[in-house]
């Protein structure tokens, strides 16, 4: 579809022929209908699908249909500095034939120059939801005029730790506003949790959550876990790999594959949440330039990365969420490219590998190492081995045979022991009442009951000796008495 057909202003269609923008795609056709329309949206899309344009336009052309105001009238949210800048850097696109004023606000950086920005007023606000609530806390944020907003990437903003920042930030917003969520998942535990903050969605889910894109290629590596560093450096210099992303697990982990690789004479670097602004925006520049081959980036400082010709995307450590997966490979293969996806599999993450297969209902092609390195044998075979290795269940004639009497089955029916004449029971020898001493005498129910100072026998040596009486307990004598232990006077 035409974007001339999706009834956006003239001034918003100009700034997307200038870019090259001419057909909308699936979510972009189906989203921005609605959003002009003024109607809740909940948008599932994969990534690289054009999520930030079917927002940003319909929103400019809701703006651009009031004249500006001082108090800020749209807000985006979003989970990380990447994500914030590459969105601003859109609706800067988008609408820059209309005059509008736009603001950034994320932590990491000097507060000052963003808060001159809100107080010279702004139109839309994008921003991470740490540093705004710490901006709107100092008073330096004004929401009470906010009419939509958004939140991308909402998946991560609600699953990691951002959802009491953003329930606090609905609160100062009025009740009476549009709300958009766009994001490359929505698992149904976040959809369910979304219902609160939206009235009345749209729902609308371009392709499946368990869908990959159909341009990348997926193979896999079987590895020990200390060879993976080796078997990236040589896959870097051996393939013909001109930009790739390698996704880790930690950021620790990330700084370590960076060491490793320059050591292979390789040069990276690595993008996570411990890195400043300032290094973080110089490795993305160098990357986008190709000036380096190889970036290494966690999962949530990758999301905003919008950089084209992505040929490779490398699992260095395999993700435990299938979803994750989808949205790590669609980092290649955009805007009609195709790309390669590898991933690395030792043996603690053969759990992830089927829960990846499993989700996305398709196998990953398997690799031979170059390096030569032992790879944990196949599923296939180690079940078959399991079958081997299980006791084989014994026939019918092997088993013992039970014979039946009145009660009903008694106990197997086993033939006697060969040797029992030569064994026979063991007697236990009588003991006489007389013989007996100490614990092995007899009890006699029927025995008188003892006298106090009768006489009773020592079993060691047969002497008899008086039964002492039991002294009574008196309190006055007591060596503590009167000291607070004892005591047998009257409480105060």
């Amino acid at each position: 579809m035409q974007f001339a057909q999706l009834g956006l202003v003239d001034a918003v269609l100009r700034a997307a022929a200038s870019e090259g923008y001419s057909i909308a795609t699936p979510i972009q056709a189906q989203a921005i209908p609605h959003v002009i329309a003024g109607k809740d949206v909940l948008g599932c899309a994969q990534t690289g699908t054009g999520k930030t344009a079917a927002f940003a336009m319909p929103i400019l052309h809701r703006l651009a249909a009031k004249p500006s105001s001082r108090r800020a009238r749209c807000l985006v949210l979003a989970p990380t500095r990447e994500l914030a800048s590459q969105i601003s850097d859109s609706f800067r696109t988008y609408g820059k034939n209309l005059q509008l004023k736009y603001s950034i606000i994320y932590g990491g950086v000097n507060q000052n120059p963003q808060v001159d920005t809100l107080r010279r007023g702004v139109d839309v606000i994008i921003a991470t939801p740490g540093r705004l609530l710490d901006l709107y806390e100092q008073r330096h944020v004004d929401l009470s005029g906010i009419e939509t907003l958004v939140l991308d990437e909402a998946d991560r903003m609600l699953d990691m730790g951002f959802i009491h920042d953003i329930r606090r930030l609905v609160g100062y917003m009025p009740k009476q506003r549009q709300t958009l969520l766009f994001s490359a998942t929505m698992p149904d535990e976040i959809r369910r949790l979304s219902g609160s903050i939206l009235n009345q969605p749209v729902s609308i889910q371009v392709a499946a959550a368990s869908s990959t894109v159909d341009r990348v290629e997926q193979h896999v590596y079987f590895c020990e876990k200390n060879s993976k560093p080796a078997l990236l450096a040589h896959l870097v210099n051996e393939l013909p790999i001109f930009r790739a992303i390698v996704f880790t697990r930690t950021k620790h982990g990330a700084d370590k594959v960076v060491r490793q690789l320059k050591l292979k004479g390789i040069d990276s670097e690595a993008i996570h949440g411990n890195k400043s602004q300032n290094a973080r925006e110089r490795a993305l520049k160098r990357f986008s330039m190709g000036k380096m081959p190889v970036l290494i980036a966690t999962d949530i400082a990758s999301r905003g990365i919008d950089i084209d010709d992505i040929s490779h995307v490398v699992n260095f450590d395999l993700t435990h969420e299938p979803e994750t997966y989808i949205h790590r490979i669609g980092r290649t293969a955009r805007a009609g490219a195709t790309g390669v996806a590898i991933s690395f599999c030792d043996r603690d993450e053969r759990g992830n590998l089927r829960a990846i297969e499993k989700l996305t209902r398709q196998k990953l092609v398997v690799k031979e190492n170059p390096l030569g390195d032992a790879p944990p044998e196949p599923r296939e075979a180690r079940q078959d081995d399991r079958r081997e290795d299980r006791p084989q269940r014994q026939s019918r004639e092997q088993r013992p045979q039970f014979q039946k009497s009145s009660g009903g089955y008694g106990k197997p029916q086993h033939a006697p022991r060969a040797n029992a004449a030569q064994h026979p029971p063991r007697a236990r020898p009588h003991i006489s009442g007389q013989q007996a001493v100490g614990h092995n005498a007899p009890r006699a129910h029927n025995a008188a009951p003892r006298v106090e100072g009768q006489q009773r026998p020592v079993a060691s040596t047969g002497a008899a000796r008086p039964a002492t009486p039991k002294a009574k307990f008196n309190r006055a004598k007591h060596p503590l008495a009167g000291r607070g232990h004892g005591r047998t006077g009257p409480r105060h």
